[in-house]
């Protein structure tokens, strides 16, 4: 009876993703195959992402320091950002990635340069909101946390 604030809480943050378009359906599959052998797996994928996603955001950023830009190291640091992203539902740090590819394949430096600030901006409001989310989670326990959002 008293974890039911808590679970409305869970529910209303969780609400707010897609309300926003931080994460998209990808997170809801990811959070069905949430069983009793794997509680917590969502949050184990989300924790894997955040170390990779964080090094392939400062490979990015390493590579556009100084001149010569390699464009191909470029692009392979963001293909994998984008896949990844699109794996766990990350829509916002997803598009981001997007639009900061076709900078880069318009020859926009300055814009290319815009995008990664996007990006960052988009990855840090995501951990921002997903690991007070799971903090939470853990808090009230098993649910029904994989239902679609209204």
């Amino acid at each position: 009876m008293g974890s039911n604030p808590l679970r409305q809480q869970v529910a209303s943050m969780r609400q707010s993703f897609f309300d926003e378009e931080i994460l998209d359906t990808q997170f809801m599959q990811m959070e069905q195959l949430e069983d009793v052998d794997n509680p917590n797996f969502a949050e184990e994928v989300m924790t894997l992402y955040f170390r990779d996603s964080t090094k392939l955001i400062a490979t990015v950023e390493q590579a556009l320091e100084k001149p010569p830009y390699d464009v191909n190291k470029l692009d392979k640091s963001l293909h994998q950002l984008k896949g990844s992203s699109a794996s766990v539902g990350a829509n916002k740090v997803w598009i981001e990635t997007n639009q900061m590819r076709e900078s880069i394949k318009a020859g926009d430096l300055e814009g290319t340069k815009a995008q990664l600030q996007l990006i960052k901006l988009a990855h840090e409001t995501l951990r921002g909101k997903v690991e007070p989310y799971f903090h939470l989670v853990r808090q009230v326990g098993p649910s029904e946390t994989a239902q679609r959002p209204k």
